[in-house]
């Protein structure tokens, strides 16, 4: 199917529900796409930390929460 019969087969499916909660739920999907991406809302500082917390990860340099606390409290 071309993205032009795909168009039309969407608005058909939209024209012929009655289901409010598609209706809401598509309106959904348009406003996150119309959304700015969180991640260039970040500084590159920001940007930066966390791709280092993703290599720690990564890496297995991970600290247990429980024991996070324990130091901690």
């Amino acid at each position: 199917m071309d993205l032009q019969s795909a168009k039309i087969e969407i608005i058909r499916m939209v024209l012929e529900t009655d289901n409010p909660g598609i209706l809401e739920t598509i309106r959904k999907i348009f406003r996150k796409e119309e959304s700015p991406d969180f991640w260039l809302s970040l500084s590159r500082e920001e940007q930066d930390e966390i791709l280092v917390g993703f290599k720690e990860i990564e890496q297995g340099e991970l600290t247990d929460y429980e024991e996070l606390l324990k130091k901690h409290r």
